[in-house]
């Protein structure tokens, strides 16, 4: 989890069972995104985010075939913290290790 991301979110979805991590419990709450998004790549943990800056980064990275294990955007006023839990709970069991590879995943999932 981004460090922007409300700690509701990263609860409820502990509380189901889903194995999250905060950049506040990694150390990582300084990092500057693309350091963020390198630390994330090196743990192999895709790294969920309401920043559009992430955007930017990751657009970079597609554009220079620099990999990265994978974003999750959620826009903050688009989604409310329930579908955020809810879809992300689905991705965490859909998804295997490394399908997310260079992409970028935007909540909600359904419109």
């Amino acid at each position: 989890m981004d460090v922007h991301v409300p700690l509701a979110i990263t609860e409820a979805l502990r509380r189901r069972g889903v194995d999250v991590l905060r950049a506040q419990d990694d150390g990582a709450e300084r990092l500057e995104d693309p350091v963020l998004l390198d630390r994330a790549s090196v743990l192999q943990r895709i790294l969920f985010t309401q920043d559009d800056d992430f955007f930017v980064e990751c657009a970079k990275r597609q554009a220079n075939a620099v990999s990265f294990f994978g974003v999750i955007y959620a826009h903050q006023l688009g989604i409310t913290i329930g579908q955020c839990v809810r879809d992300l709970e689905l991705v965490a069991k859909i998804y295997e290790p490394g399908d997310m590879a260079d992409r970028i995943e935007h909540l909600p999932l359904l419109h």
